[in-house]
């Protein structure tokens, strides 16, 4: 009787025998999709691209478990454009968002991704999915920006382009500080306590906290906790409670992007780098590579490694002289269009569905994770037509060859380029340069007198991409 009594109990409220409590039957063919974004995150900084001095075993992993790109681009050299790109599969020169909004400029009615514009979030949305960003948002700072109004159901984070780490005065972190003049006075470098000033970049750190606080939804927090371990406390979380239905995670970490602030526990780790600069960045670093070890950990915990998809990005070049952050072998740095501007760390896993521990070396872009993500959950992408992305999954599977793209552009103000198969036109100054990167990765040889024709030919294919662009919308 009791056993009979105990089964009209479940069949009553509704949980199916042999089913785990509280967690139903995912939706078949709908795989979890989960955007691991590292900020100002240099080409050279990761183990799996090449760099021993910092260790990143958790991010290296993905690149183990699936694929990684070696020619991965962003459709722009800094944060805001280049989010507006990946999260609407089209380049932001098609809609005017073509440069970074800073400071105060943030909260410019008319400053952000505009409006007619939908985003990977609103797509999956309608077709299902749970969606959540958490993080850095930076894109647009006024109320009709705001996340819930762009396709997410949930978000944890700040509006503007930085943030600090931990609350002032940072206890429990060393701080690296940019200012015009030393305090007492001078140039150079000088350290008080944990923070060290320096005047190297000739001007002061921004006011990055200003009408930017840590927001759940639309409230402030108080949020205590390093940052990068508190936006990984609410991914976790995300992922436990939707583990049962298809979410889509845009987790857009601020590490490493300046302030320099690294904890105290981490900087233990890398005593070994005199330079003080260098050291806070790789405990910086090393904290985001754990943070996403234990975004991944969580993934598998909870069964779903073969149900989710996870991409692992950089949102543009890093900044070498202001954080160290190594692009090498590129040229160049964030804001510019060389490689190191806009060549990033890039890399795919999705375990039994895509090759493990392969590279795949023609050009691709982070537009393509629209059209890749509905392809993996077998949906249609909606306006297909309008987006400048490619389904990726037939050339990482071998089943289709050549070149995902044609060719890939890029134009912020006088600043633009275009590669094409191999080669590649950049006016990063007053003239056209050609570069065979395919050969010369680094940039260094610049063929635009020895092949003047095939640079005249590429710069044509450029002004017609960029006769399809408008206007920028704001500077």
């Amino acid at each position: 009787m009791k056993s009979l009594f105990f089964i009209a109990v479940l069949l009553f409220s509704g949980v199916s025998m042999g089913a785990v409590p509280g967690v139903s039957e995912r939706v078949a063919g709908m795989p979890n999709v989960v955007i691991l974004l590292a900020d100002d995150l240099g080409y050279g900084e990761l183990g799996c691209q090449g760099n021993h001095q910092i260790p990143t075993p958790h991010i290296d992993a993905i690149a183990a478990a699936g694929v990684r790109f070696t020619s991965g681009y962003v459709t722009a050299p800094n944060c805001s454009p280049s989010r507006a790109g990946l999260l609407t599969g089209r380049y932001g020169t098609r809609f005017g968002h073509e440069f970074n909004p800073t400071g105060a400029k943030n909260e410019d009615p008319g400053m952000g991704l505009p409006l007619k514009q939908k985003t990977l979030a609103e797509a999956l949305q309608k077709a299902g999915y749970v969606t959540g960003v958490i993080g850095k948002w930076h894109l647009g700072g006024s109320a009709h920006y705001h996340p819930y109004r762009r396709g997410f159901d949930e978000f944890y984070g700040f509006m503007h382009e930085g943030h600090y780490f931990v609350p002032p005065p940072w206890k429990g972190t060393s701080t690296w500080l940019r200012r015009r003049t030393l305090p007492g006075g001078g140039k150079g470098r000088r350290t008080f306590g944990k923070v060290t000033y320096s005047t190297h970049m000739k001007y002061d750190e921004p006011d990055y906290d200003a009408d930017n606080p840590i927001l759940r939804g639309s409230q402030p927090v108080d949020e205590q906790a390093y940052l990068t371990d508190a936006l990984t406390r609410e991914a976790v979380d995300f992922i436990k409670r939707h583990r049962d239905k298809p979410f889509f995670l845009f987790l857009a970490y601020n590490a490493v992007h300046s302030p320099l602030q690294g904890a105290d526990k981490y900087m233990k780790k890398f005593e070994h780098i005199e330079d003080i600069q260098r050291r806070i960045f790789a405990a910086m670093l090393a904290n985001l590579d754990d943070s996403v070890g234990e975004v991944t950990k969580t993934i598998r915990r909870e069964g779903l490694e073969n149900d989710t998809m996870i991409y692992f990005i950089s949102d543009n070049g890093g900044p070498t002289r202001e954080l160290t952050s190594s692009n090498l072998p590129l040229r160049g740095e964030k804001g510019q269009m060389y490689e190191g501007g806009i060549r990033v760390p890039f890399m795919v896993q999705w375990p039994g569905s895509i090759p493990k521990g392969r590279t795949y070396e023609r050009p691709v872009v982070t537009t393509d994770i629209f059209a890749t993500t509905f392809a993996a959950a077998g949906l249609t992408v909606p306006d297909a037509g309008k987006l400048d992305s490619v389904n990726l999954l037939p050339y990482i599977k071998g089943e289709k060859e050549g070149n995902p793209h044609d060719s890939l552009y890029w134009r912020q103000g006088a600043k633009r380029a275009l590669r094409k198969g191999d080669m590649k036109v950049v006016r990063q100054g007053s003239a056209w340069e050609l570069y065979d990167v395919s050969e010369d990765i680094s940039e260094k040889n610049n063929l635009a007198k020895s092949k003047p024709a095939l640079l005249k030919e590429l710069v044509k294919e450029w002004e017609q991409l960029n006769a399809q662009m408008i206007e920028a919308a704001f500077r």
